[in-house]
């Protein structure tokens, strides 16, 4: 590989610079798994066989120079075994009753495992004699009779205690425009970053229409790292007879839907915890999961770890040391705060995989819910006993909000994206996690602000509600009743950073959106030179349900949308007004709220704080400050006036009549 030094342009340089790390350590590694076709032509042999060898020439195949890794972990998706000395292992296949499998290799600590030309890692074998079913997208290809050996090939590379990672959940795109949001949103920014191990896609890669995959996968590969995928409820093959080939089409293109590999001291472990279509013999035995009962006319999904998967798991950490920390990724949460009263939404079987990771280190990291929540030990919510059964949860949770946000909803930013806030009043964005040995913190990255702004700033006061109440109070109207234009608009409600003495008589507060807050996070409110306020989170996370909470700086874009004008006379309806999801028109109309479901009407990282209602009039600055879990401080102010009454707002035509 040639490496040429920019003398002058020292960016050239750093980035000639990774391009060489990375060939060395793996990063360009691009192979297949080695198939070696059966002899006899039998379908399914009692055993699956073969090799984890050290790739030396990096080209797939395993030449007799080249000598087996001992001691790495092989499953056929049950089982789980180690490589002997040779690198050989054994599992069983027919006889252990299957017919259709997938073997693949855990990937240990200090290894590579190679990639596609996508940057796709390549560490498993799909094995369906027959194929998949007649299915829209394909599904898998038939293999034919089973293989005389899969060899996987890996090699070495840096041992690393310390790495970081990114995060995305739910980047979701329903059509080739949002693609491009991808692009724009996401990709681009992973593109600039040279400090990444790996990144990982937390489910609803796609949105329902998985003929995109591939174009999804050439802008993802701009990251120049590898990308894991975890399965989502919009990666289905929704034409499937059964969950068995549910997601044939996603396994074609990513892997398998359950896998582990590790890097240091972390054991990072994907699951597949969608069952589609769900059945009421097998999953509203309780009587809590009506939508299932149905799945001839109206198939569904539910949240739940299959026998399958509990078997492997269970299998897969007793060959994991105790000390390794555990990173849990699926994409419907196992508990959630937004949905906590939902069995659909969150994951039927918590509590065993609670039981299974006992006291070992562990973090779970989820999608589904485009929201950032995160729950600490000991913190639990009403709707978790209520829908699951559960009570506090045992190790840390974070559910990692959406590359997409609200579903690529709301009005266009400056970058020609959709703002689309996420529900609980987040913006869009990914997480990047940093790992010290068995320990880790995360910061969320909104996408195209700076890393250190974590938190948005408004005032609850009686002028912002006056103005939601009436804007509510026409959403909730019957459509039919409804007069088309809403009785007001965003230029109806006055610049709510002058607060008026009947704002401060009526009671106002600061209402801080620490968007990566926990309960552990701590937020200080100061005003000019007053001792700074503890501010108070707004849930407490000991047992309550939703307490409503309001979140104005996200309400204001989020109920009064000016997309739903959009119209031209292009001929082409669908460019008027916008669409959503699976191609659902919103307008043209006058513009409007978003659908009432996406307000933040609650959050669990909201911090509020009131404002002394004996303020002095004049201009006031107001500085928040926030400390993470993780020790880290991060700071922002907010400048506001306070006057007995508004000045007009609009330019003055009196003083030059």
């Amino acid at each position: 590989m040639a490496f040429t030094a920019y003398a002058d342009a020292t960016g050239f340089e750093r980035d000639h610079h990774r391009e060489f790390k990375w060939g060395f350590f793996g990063g360009d590694y691009q192979a297949e798994v080695e198939v070696i076709p059966s002899r006899n032509g039998v379908k399914t042999k009692d055993y699956v066989t073969g090799y984890v060898f050290n790739d030396r020439d990096r080209d797939g195949r395993m030449d007799r120079r080249e000598r087996g890794i001992a001691n790495v972990m092989v499953s056929n998706g049950y089982d789980v075994v180690r490589t002997d000395h040779r690198g050989f292992y054994k599992l069983p296949a027919k006889a252990r009753g299957l017919e259709d499998f997938t073997v693949f290799v855990t990937k240990p600590a200090g290894y590579q495992v190679p990639t596609d030309a996508d940057n796709v890692p390549q560490f498993a074998y799909h094995h369906l004699p027959h194929g998949s079913p007649d299915l829209r997208f394909g599904g898998l290809p038939a293999t034919g009779p089973q293989p005389e050996s899969i060899n996987f090939p890996m090699v070495r590379s840096q041992y690393k205690k310390s790495f970081k990672i990114a995060v995305s959940g739910d980047p979701q795109p329903y059509s080739n425009n949002e693609v491009g949001y991808v692009r724009d949103a996401l990709a681009n920014e992973l593109a600039a970053r040279k400090d990444l191990e790996f990144v990982i896609i937390e489910g609803d890669v796609m949105g329902d229409d998985l003929g995109l995959y591939p174009r999804f996968k050439k802008i993802m590969s701009a990251a120049d790292i590898p990308v894991y995928f975890v399965a989502g409820n919009h990666d289905l093959d929704f034409d499937a007879p059964s969950d068995k080939h549910s997601l044939d089409t996603f396994k074609r293109e990513w892997g398998p839907a359950y896998y582990s590999f590790d890097v240091g001291d972390v054991h990072f472990v994907v699951l597949d915890n969608i069952r589609y279509p769900c059945t009421p013999e097998v999953d509203n035995v309780d009587g809590k999961h009506s939508f299932c009962d149905n799945p001839d006319t109206a198939p569904t999904y539910n949240g739940i770890i299959d026998q399958a998967q509990m078997e492997w798991l269970a299998n897969d950490l007793a060959q994991v040391p105790d000390d390794k920390l555990l990173v849990f990724n699926m994409h419907i949460p196992l508990v959630s705060f937004v949905d906590m009263e939902a069995t659909k939404h969150q994951t039927d079987n918590t509590q065993w995989l609670y039981d299974l990771v006992g006291n070992r280190p562990a973090v779970a990291l989820s999608g589904h819910t485009h929201t950032l929540e995160t729950f600490m030990p000991g913190e639990y919510y009403q709707g978790w006993e209520d829908a699951l059964g559960l009570g506090s949860t045992p190790f840390p949770q974070i559910i990692t909000g959406a590359t997409s946000g609200s579903w690529w909803s709301g009005d266009i930013d400056e970058y020609n994206l959709p703002m689309s806030i996420q529900r609980l009043g987040a913006p869009r964005g990914y997480l990047i996690f940093e790992f010290h040995g068995n320990r880790f913190a995360s910061q969320f990255k909104a996408a195209n602000k700076s890393a250190e702004e974590q938190m948005s700033v408004d005032f609850l006061s009686p002028t912002f509600l006056g103005w939601y109440h009436e804007m509510k109070d026409w959403a909730n109207m019957p459509a039919s009743s409804r007069p088309e234009t809403p009785p007001v608009n965003i230029n109806d409600l006055p610049d709510t950073s002058i607060l008026t003495a009947d704002d401060l008589a009526g009671g106002t507060q600061v209402m801080v959106n620490v968007w990566n807050g926990s309960r552990d996070s701590k937020v200080w409110v100061q005003i000019d030179d007053q001792p700074p306020v503890l501010a108070q989170r707004t849930q407490a996370g000991m047992g309550e349900g939703k307490n409503v909470t309001l979140d104005p700086f996200a309400l204001k874009k989020q109920m009064y949308v000016f997309r739903y004008a959009a119209k031209s006379r292009s001929g082409n309806e669908r460019t008027q007004g916008f669409e959503m999801f699976r191609g659902s028109r919103f307008g043209t109309a006058d513009p409007q709220p978003l659908e009432g479901w996406i307000w933040t009407e609650a959050s669990n990282h909201i911090w509020a704080a009131d404002v002394p209602a004996d303020l002095e009039d004049g201009v006031h600055v107001m500085k928040i400050m926030t400390k993470d879990t993780y020790g880290k401080f991060y700071k922002t102010t907010k400048t506001f006036e306070v006057m007995d009454q508004r000045p007009a707002p609009y330019f003055r035509h009196e003083v030059f009549e």
